[in-house]
């Protein structure tokens, strides 16, 4: 099939190709506006302090690489489950279950940024609040760093971070597009009715030598 075929096809087929992408928007926008929940994210940004030696000096966490590995060290424990437990337990809390948490560190800094994601703006800045304070009192007790300071602690977003409903509105599009094409497509392929002469050429495999007329009086 060429592209001027294609074109044609779609055209004579116009208005499944037009309602079927509409039915899909007007669909997910219905879901996306009135089922889903909006979703609030709240941030807190830490500074890692290292340990010193016995003799004063720093440890081998002194250097670049090796900051980084220890960022990496209390990024895991921000998201392990004694750190987790414990803010939950200090919040009243079964779990943290029905929050999102993400951590994000610099490659050549010490700096961590927690990030948490739930349907409670005030509740996502408690437990952010909660699991900084929380993940201090663990590394300095296994040892891991000298101390977790909190540089900004986190606010209650005013507005939502999610979901992204133009997002999704404008894939139910798409997705409603190339369904109406992929359908209109498998139509005519499984079409096998004979409308030329070209395509009794092509079925048969011989050429058409002549043509009969149809009039309009049916004679």
């Amino acid at each position: 099939m060429t592209l001027l075929e294609l074109f044609q096809l779609l055209r004579k087929h116009i208005k499944l190709l037009v309602v079927l992408p509409i039915v899909c928007t007007v669909a997910m926008a219905v879901v996306s506006f009135f089922m889903m929940e909006n979703t609030y994210t709240a941030s807190t940004s830490m500074y890692i302090l290292a340990r010193e030696s016995s003799a004063g000096g720093s440890t081998n966490y002194t250097d670049l690489s090796a900051s980084q590995m220890l960022a990496n060290d209390v990024a895991t424990l921000l998201q392990s489950d004694v750190v987790q437990d414990g803010s939950a337990k200090k919040l009243g809390l079964k779990s943290l279950s029905d929050y999102k948490v993400s951590v994000s560190s610099e490659t050549t800094s010490r700096v961590i940024t927690l990030s948490v994601t739930g349907k409670d703006a005030e509740g996502v800045a408690r437990v952010a609040n909660a699991i900084a304070e929380e993940v201090s009192e663990v590394a300095q007790n296994v040892q891991m760093a000298q101390s977790v300071n909190v540089i900004d602690r986190a606010d209650a977003p005013t507005s939502p971070s999610g979901p992204n409903r133009t997002l999704y509105v404008a894939v139910a599009f798409l997705a409603g597009l190339f369904a109406a094409v992929a359908i209109i497509v498998l139509i005519d392929m499984l079409n096998t009715r004979v409308r030329s002469s070209e395509d009794a050429e092509e079925l048969l495999g011989i050429s058409v030598i002549g043509r009969i007329p149809v009039l309009k009086d049916g004679r």
